[in-house]
């Protein structure tokens, strides 16, 4: 049996191998396939060939593009409340309560964030569950024990600090191929690491963008990689051209009646260096004349324009919101409704079929949250919601539509003020009759007589 299991964990690492290969040989035939093979595109511009988690992670930290790429879809996605509802009713069911008390107590839209920001940089991350039956190290690796279990900490990993290290390798299994035990590093706050074997039934393993495979997708960099690259060149390059041509230098030329000493040469060179390095602002040029040099500044705008035009439509994110370059002001309103579409579509698509709804079901399987009656509903904050500046905004619009056509008699003639309400203010139906209603309201209340009146005119009467 064992000779078997060893083969067959060859058998998925070989697999897993020969998908490293045809990414690297697709990349590499990528990069020679330009002007008949005689040129390596790739190797001419410095692109990389076989890209590992470790560079998706070293770009996300240092480089601001890379990071908002990541980051805008993540904080957008998670934005808002986020709650459990189980019934239409007002009255809170016992999942909903448990559910709003355990997100409190272990912070879990905030694992979930983190754990979808380290799924969208590598491959796969997880969802670690810290369950209240590991007493030893060696528990780790045991299948959670049925049971009520309490639900101690979550914490998120990504693929560099939770690599699969076997997969399931009974062909009967409905689980075959699958991730059965993981190498888990974990920091300690000495700053050492240590590994441990854990068994797949404590991780919740979430894939964004899959092809083929079910346990690995697609990183969210690797598509714009070459365009990331690119970027970086153009600012560390235009950083460079202002750095060394805004303050190009000066041409030193000796004039024809003066003759130098090796000791004026050398009187003149300690000046020049003291000058380059703002330890001397004034210099003694005598027998030599200086000219500036011409500066050398181009505008690298265009380029990096393009650049960011090419990771925008890769990743759907507007170039706006991916730059931020309209912080502070209203964005466009094409471009905002576009992003929250998107965003909505993330939510429904990805972030509840693949991270929430997993870990409550997991949870109401291991008893942490009670069995719903029927079923239950993710509820997002509102994307779509008017804000209060919007609000003020179509307020204002609407009353002045509203004076213009209270004050000219023709246009309550032409267009009835019930018409006027739905098809010009924008109401809806509720809207209008919760309006008539108030007005009739004001009416009545207007045509009260006091006790006082009522006396007055019953003596007129008399």
């Amino acid at each position: 049996m064992k000779k078997e299991v060893t083969i067959q964990s060859l058998e998925k690492r070989i697999q897993a191998m020969s998908i490293i290969v045809a990414r690297n040989q697709l990349a590499t035939s990528i990069g020679i396939q330009s002007y008949g093979g005689d040129r390596d595109i790739y190797q001419a511009l410095g692109y990389l060939t076989t890209i590992n988690y470790q560079d998706y992670k070293d770009r996300y930290l240092r480089q601001d593009i890379a990071k908002a790429v990541i980051d805008r879809p993540v904080k957008a996605t998670w934005r808002g409340e986020l709650c459990l509802i189980e019934s239409d009713n007002d009255n809170e069911t016992e999942l909903e309560k448990k559910f709003d008390e355990l997100n409190k107590k272990l912070k879990l839209k905030s694992v979930f964030a983190r754990a979808d920001r380290l799924a969208s940089i590598g491959r796969y991350g997880v969802i670690y569950l810290g369950l209240d039956d590991i007493k030893t190290t060696e528990d780790y690796a045991i299948p959670v024990k049925k049971g009520q279990r309490v639900l101690k900490s979550v914490r998120p990993f990504g693929e560099g600090s939770a690599l699969i290290g076997e997969y399931e390798s009974d062909v009967t299994n409905e689980r075959y191929g699958m991730p059965l035990f993981y190498n888990i590093q974990v920091v300690n706050t000495s700053g050492s690491s240590s590994t441990i074997k854990v068994h797949y039934s404590r991780i919740l393993h979430i894939v964004e963008d899959p092809l083929e495979s079910e346990i690995e997708g697609m990183p969210s960099m690797e598509s714009i990689f070459n365009c990331l690259m690119d970027i970086e060149k153009i600012s560390g390059g235009d950083a460079e051209m202002f750095w060394r041509g805004a303050r190009p230098g000066m041409d030193a030329a000796v004039k024809d009646d003066y003759h130098m000493t090796a000791d004026d040469e050398t009187d003149l060179k300690d000046q020049f260096d003291e000058y380059e390095h703002n330890l001397r602002r004034i210099l003694r040029t005598k027998g030599i004349e200086l000219k500036q040099l011409e500066q050398q500044v181009a505008d690298p705008s265009t380029h990096m324009d393009i650049q960011l035009q090419k990771i925008s439509a890769a990743t759907e994110i507007p170039k706006r919101i991916l730059t931020g370059s309209e912080r502070g002001e209203l964005a466009s309103s094409q471009d905002q409704d576009e992003w929250n579409t998107y965003v909505q579509a993330r939510r429904d698509e990805y972030a509840e079929p693949n991270i929430v709804r997993p870990f409550v079901d997991r949870c109401i399987e291991l008893q942490i949250l009670p069995e719903p009656a029927t079923d239950y509903d993710v509820d997002w904050s509102d994307l779509f919601a008017i804000s209060e500046a919007q609000q003020v905004e179509i307020g204002l619009k609407r009353a002045t539509a509203l004076n213009q056509y209270s004050s000219n008699g023709i246009s309550q003639q032409i267009v009835s003020p019930e018409a006027f309400l739905e098809y010009f203010g924008g109401f809806s139906q509720e809207d209008i009759e919760l309006i008539q209603e108030m007005n009739s309201a004001e009416v009545l209340l207007e045509l009260e007589v006091s006790p006082e009146e009522q006396e007055l005119i019953g003596k007129e009467i008399e």
